[in-house]
């Protein structure tokens, strides 16, 4: 996956030492706040966090806050750190989209073997998942939404969208098309192409107009 960014925050230097030696020697890069307010302040300046490790009690906002305001505009995932073994603050931090909950004292091999964990699962989810210009096309579930509405296509309209999308801003020939959509083993004409990318951009309403027609050549898959 290349290295990854992990932001430890926490008020104790102690702590975030350990887990910083931890990550890195599983060559992870390390970024530190020891307070709320400048971990959001790291978060937006730094665009590259790959999930936060954010302890609960901390001077100037507490860890409460700082998942609420990062949930207000990210999904990254965030393991909460707490001193208590309290069964409302972990309900409490699942509602606010924390992703796990681990209570102080901690072991930091088992803390960095979730790291480890949460970040190939949001790692594969984001391989699986293609967002573009409103159409958010899920492989694994073989769904297509758009403004958060399914949108019903067939088994190779699905495949024929999902083409496009991974070849955007790229002119397709008919040829090209068939010959990656339909695997080789289809003995017709190019003109099913021509019939599929009619029902498609019927199904996909104004988002149709995306899949651009290239005269005497094929098509073009382009958000203006």
């Amino acid at each position: 996956m290349g290295q990854l960014t992990v932001l430890v925050v926490d008020d104790e230097a102690r702590i975030r030492k350990l887990v910083r030696d931890f990550l890195v020697k599983k060559d992870f890069r390390v970024v530190e706040a020891e307070d709320g307010e400048k971990a959001v302040d790291i978060f937006f300046e730094d665009k590259n966090i790959d999930l936060i490790i954010l302890d609960v009690m901390m001077p100037k906002m507490d860890g409460w806050q700082v998942a609420k305001t990062i949930r207000q505009y990210s999904k990254v995932p965030i393991i909460m750190l707490t001193a208590k073994g309290d069964e409302r603050d972990e309900l409490k931090g699942f509602e606010l989209g924390v992703d796990e909950y681990i209570t102080k004292p901690f072991s930091p091999k088992i803390l960095v073997a979730r790291v480890d964990v949460i970040l190939r699962r949001s790692n594969m989810l984001k391989e699986n998942v293609e967002e573009v210009g409103g159409i958010v096309l899920d492989k694994a579930a073989h769904v297509v939404t758009i403004d958060g509405q399914t949108v019903e296509l067939s088994f190779k309209e699905f495949e024929l969208l999902t083409y496009f999308i991974e070849n955007q801003g790229i002119a397709l020939s008919r040829e090209k098309i068939l010959n990656n959509v339909w695997n080789y083993d289809y003995f017709g004409d190019a003109r099913t192409i021509d019939t599929h990318v009619k029902k498609l951009r019927s199904k996909l309403g104004a988002k149709g107009e995306y899949i651009k027609t290239i005269w005497g050549m094929g098509y073009k898959f382009e958000v203006s």
